[in-house]
């Protein structure tokens, strides 16, 4: 079997969230999927309502995402637990429950992530449709400290530093790539912190 993983799939690679899925599974990674809000988040920045029904509607708008990797004939769960293979979160239901972050776009699904993967105990592997987070120099290969960046949502770094969450930004565009991080090995991407 795999390592078991918390992995993020960012909505901007939904047309490759089948692919993405296979590869984990060919792995063996038990992999407890967040998924992002892609299309769905940002139809509900664009009807601006309060600031927390924004919240909750754009996690609603996750759950839709995880729906639609999940019909590609993967297991939901609701609950943030332990799996023994690819299963999708829908997290809706328990963040309602918990309620453990705050109302605010600077808290997304990138977050979301980190805060499951915090609970768990595991390491997060976030895939994004970029190689990781750019600097002067090109990709950041390492971070230690916060640093501004549009590539996650801005709490997410202070709160995978502040909690040791193991993270690496990969890209989910190039199969070498998620499969480097599903081993535990950078490619192009950016680990933060105490990094996979």
């Amino acid at each position: 079997m795999g390592q078991t993983l918390v992995v993020k799939i960012g909505g901007s690679l939904a047309l490759r969230g089948a692919h993405i899925l296979s590869i984990l599974s060919r792995e063996g990674c038990r992999a407890l999927v967040v998924p992002g809000g892609g299309s769905f988040a940002d139809h509900v920045r664009s009807l601006s309502p309060s600031t927390d029904a924004a919240h909750w509607m754009a996690i609603a708008g996750m759950d839709q995402f995880g729906w639609l990797l999940a019909s590609n004939g993967y297991p939901v769960t609701t609950r943030v637990v332990n799996v023994d293979e690819v299963t999708i979160l829908l997290p809706y239901c328990t963040l309602l429950e918990a309620d453990p972050l705050p109302h605010t776009w600077e808290v997304t699904s990138d977050t979301i992530a980190a805060w499951v993967a915090h609970h768990l105990m595991l390491d997060l592997l976030i895939l994004k449709s970029v190689d990781g987070i750019m600097g002067e120099d090109g990709i950041i290969p390492y971070i230690d400290h916060p640093v501004p960046t549009g590539v996650v949502d801005p709490a997410c770094i202070p709160y995978v530093l502040t909690q040791g969450v193991k993270t690496l930004i990969e890209s989910g565009v190039y199969d070498d790539c998620i499969v480097a991080g599903i081993r535990g090995h950078r490619t192009r991407g950016t680990g933060i912190g105490t990094t996979i």
